[in-house]
């Protein structure tokens, strides 16, 4: 089970956002949560309320809303381009320059990690086999 969660138009450029986002791309829920909060760029707290809403969207989906938040992982992160508001800076000799103040779309995917199962069926399945096949053998000679 996996949820998303979009949050669009943040005020800062996308090039500072993806060196945040990619901190935590694929990483334990737990870990990217506090690699989120421990880190000093502004752009890491829009991001931590991204993966809240990403994990809390999860939980609202899980029928019993209960999740063990140490099978979530950071499925998928990341940061696209979003509208540019365009400004005039004064510059010398009656010039204009063209100011770009950028913003971004943020998109997190948090899924549940798959839980391994036990090696032991396997190995009791391998031995009825060979058991089954070694008194084929015996059947046939």
């Amino acid at each position: 089970m996996e949820a998303k969660a979009i949050n669009r138009y943040i005020g800062t450029s996308p090039r500072k956002m993806r060196l945040v986002i990619d901190l935590i791309r694929g990483r334990a829920v737990e870990e990217a949560l506090s690699i989120l909060h421990f880190t000093p760029k502004h752009a890491a707290k829009t991001a931590e309320k991204v993966l809240r809403s990403a994990i809390s969207n999860l939980q609202n989906k899980e029928e019993s809303g209960r999740v063990d938040a140490s099978t979530l992982y950071v499925k998928e992160a990341f940061v696209n381009g979003g509208t540019m508001a365009k400004r005039v800076l004064p510059a010398p000799m009656g010039r204009a320059f063209r100011i770009r103040k950028r913003s971004n779309h943020i998109t997190i995917i948090v899924a549940q990690r798959e839980m391994k199962k036990t090696a032991a069926p396997k190995k009791a399945e391998a031995a009825e086999k060979t058991t089954e096949t070694k008194t084929t053998e015996t059947a046939v000679r």
